[in-house]
């Protein structure tokens, strides 16, 4: 089988090692088949069971965002990656964080590093939108206002006592613009 038949019987970019196997059903050795792509590069293992075509082979870009809600589960992209999404904080933020309901985890992908941090249930429940990459493609992120409540929540409260430490946090520590922040909606979390 060639890149181009595969790309025939798998429509997306990013796929489940069932989807490949249907893909190769007419292989007696799919496994032996599965090696080989894997090493001509026309598919790349993101993680044991997850994959994503090579990118020569590549219809669309990868979407890092939906990517992650796919790695570990249940999850939500929120925390620096979050802020750095909702133009809060000025830094480009090349790890994709998120967090869970599981226990902390952190994967070293050849597409980047994508980690997720523990948060309760009740506060993971709240606060996600769910945005489109393309016709069959999503992702959740946390809003805003989750994203910067989750980020003081991991941080423990980052030794927050009074209303002058929060305002040192905010904009010292995380550089939240002063007017991202006046945007933020406090009735929503």
């Amino acid at each position: 089988m060639d890149s181009a038949s595969l790309r025939a019987r798998i429509d997306r970019e990013e796929f489940d090692y069932q989807t490949l196997l249907d893909a190769l059903a007419e292989y007696g050795r799919p496994r032996d088949k599965i090696t080989d792509l894997l090493r001509k590069g026309i598919i790349v293992r993101i993680k044991k069971g997850l994959y994503v075509f090579g990118e020569p082979y590549r219809r669309r870009t990868v979407s890092r965002e939906a990517l992650a809600n796919l790695i570990y589960g249940p999850s939500c992209i929120s925390l620096d990656f979050a802020l750095q999404y909702h133009h809060l904080i000025p830094e480009r933020v090349e790890e994709v964080t998120s967090v869970t309901t599981g226990r902390s985890r952190r994967f070293a992908t050849p597409l980047g590093v994508f980690s997720y941090r523990r948060i309760p249930l009740r506060a993971f429940q709240v606060g996600m939108d769910r945005v489109s990459v393309d016709a069959d493609r999503a992702f959740l992120i946390a809003t805003p206002e989750k994203a910067l409540v989750d980020k003081l929540m991991i941080e423990r409260g980052a030794g927050i006592r009074t209303k002058r430490d929060l305002c040192r946090f905010l904009f010292e520590s995380l550089r939240v613009e002063p007017e991202a922040l006046a945007r933020l909606r406090p009735d929503v979390v």
